[in-house]
């Protein structure tokens, strides 16, 4: 399957509880940290979900 880098950009100090609990989902945790992940379905909804504090970064 393919996959996917995603990286933190923004702070998550502030967010809601669900938001945080996505970005520790996804891998991350701090602003800059990357982290490669499979590309399905569930992991493009979670990424829709914090969408204002990742990207998705070119290999």
């Amino acid at each position: 399957m393919a996959k996917i880098v995603v990286k933190q950009v923004k702070s998550i100090i502030g967010r809601p509880t669900a938001q945080r609990k996505i970005i520790a989902a996804l891998g991350l945790g701090r602003i800059s940290k990357t982290h490669e992940v499979e590309d399905t379905p569930a992991v493009r909804g979670m990424i829709a979900k914090v969408s204002h504090l990742v990207e998705i970064v070119e290999k």
